[in-house]
């Protein structure tokens, strides 16, 4: 994109020039700017700036402002990102961020490809252990899916950056289990190195990642993609849960009767050790 954006000044309008020469220089602001900001920001017209993205091949402003988001998010430092969010005025914070995270979602889902939803779903139905390796901000993505694979399945393994390497706590894959990689911009090396070795163990590798661009990709097997489009220095991971959460829903459909007998004996455990607060307790 950048070696097009150079490219491209012998064909383009002086208006348009500019335009590729800000892309160019100030990318990791230029990204999340709307058309009418970029414009701004240049010294042109919103329209000017349109035409510039039907010129560069694209259908319309959003496509090529999208298409640079998925090839600069990996780059972004944590400072970058935090400055994104100066462009925030203070009130708008709460219905931009909610909406950025409606859009994530609903791109999510249009991108989905089902068959393989259903083709991640058998192979953690067929698994002899299941290790599931999300670090740093992944981290309470891989929890979450940790916590509720224990209800359905005996052997579970959640691999953190705990009190031993992540790789003696992988050191056990065989060719029949899977290990789902969990990352997201900026990509962990450690879970990156985390696949391979799996791969070199015979495992299979699921990956749930952001994009086609993510290099978690091309280590998977198969690859189940959520889109983080990030307002500020903070992840956005309301897709990815909302993804994950629809592989445990349809696992457990799968695992029906085991799970309801499973839920049956942990309430008997539950109430005797009062483990949640009972309605009584409640309203005292």
């Amino acid at each position: 994109m950048i070696d097009r954006l150079n490219q491209s000044g012998k064909r383009l309008s002086k208006g348009h020039r500019k335009i590729a020469q800000y892309i160019v220089e100030h990318y990791d602001k230029a990204v999340f700017m709307t058309a009418s900001r970029l414009g701004e920001s240049v010294g042109v017209s919103e329209s000017t700036v349109v035409r510039f993205a039907s010129a560069m091949g694209y259908e319309g402003y959003p496509q090529l402002q999208r298409s640079l988001q998925e090839l600069v998010s990996h780059r972004l430092t944590a400072n970058q990102r935090f400055e994104m969010a100066t462009e925030i005025e203070p009130h708008a914070v709460l219905p931009f961020v909610l909406k950025s995270d409606m859009q994530n979602l609903r791109a999510t889902l249009e991108g989905m490809d089902a068959q393989v939803f259903e083709d991640v779903v058998q192979r953690l139905l067929q698994a002899k252990a299941i290790y599931v390796m999300g670090l740093r901000s992944a981290a309470p993505l891989a929890q979450f899916m940790g916590y509720y694979l224990h209800y359905m399945f005996d052997n579970v393994h959640l691999v953190s950056s705990g009190a031993t390497d992540v790789f003696e706590e992988i050191a056990m894959l065989r060719e029949d289990d899977v290990l789902v990689g969990i990352s997201f911009p900026r990509y962990s090396t450690r879970t990156l190195e985390g696949m391979r070795f799996a791969k070199r163990c015979g495992a299979q590798v699921v990956a749930i990642t952001d994009g086609p661009m993510s290099p978690l990709r091309d280590i998977a097997d198969v690859c189940l993609m959520a889109h983080t489009d990030m307002a500020s220095f903070v992840d956005s991971l309301a897709a990815p849960l909302s993804l994950i959460n629809a592989l445990l829903v349809s696992l457990g459909l799968h695992r029906k009767e085991a799970l309801t007998e499973h839920f049956r004996k942990l309430e008997t455990i539950w109430d005797t050790y009062e483990i949640y607060l009972e309605e009584e307790g409640h309203h005292a």
